[in-house]
């Protein structure tokens, strides 16, 4: 009686390997790639400063939630705020101005009249920002 012997079986190839060289791959390539689109010149970004004292004068422009102007603390007419400001400034080129915001105001409301207060030539104009998370703001 002759006995056949079953054909020798190759183990079958795992993938496991290569699925460890393409994880491997795709992290290396995310680490050392750019995801962001960068200029063709270099930015950089300013720095803020938390907790430093404005200077001491100048002028306070604020800006309502809705829209609404005061030139330290009155209320003003949108026509009569750069006239305001321009005479201020011709009697004393160097005054500081600052502009609070109400963090409700829309930024199509407070970057134009920062780029208008700038045309007039001031040299010194601040944005007033309160972090959130102070005691006593809502």
């Amino acid at each position: 009686m002759r006995i056949r012997r079953p054909l020798p079986r190759h183990p079958p190839e795992t993938i496991v390997a290569l699925i460890d060289v393409v994880f491997f791959l795709l992290i290396f390539f995310m680490l050392i790639g750019r995801m962001d689109a960068s200029a063709p010149f270099e930015v950089l970004p300013p720095r803020a400063v938390s907790g430093a004292d404005l200077p001491a004068g100048g002028v306070i422009v604020a800006i309502a939630a809705d829209g609404d102007l005061a030139l330290d603390g009155t209320a003003i007419l949108p026509g009569a705020l750069l006239p305001a400001l321009r005479a201020r400034l011709a009697a004393d080129p160097a005054l500081p101005i600052r502009v609070n915001a109400h963090r409700a105001a829309q930024l199509h409301d407070v970057l134009p009249w920062m780029d208008q207060i700038e045309a007039l030539g001031a040299r010194d104009v601040a944005l007033v920002v309160t972090p959130g998370d102070l005691p006593g703001t809502p």
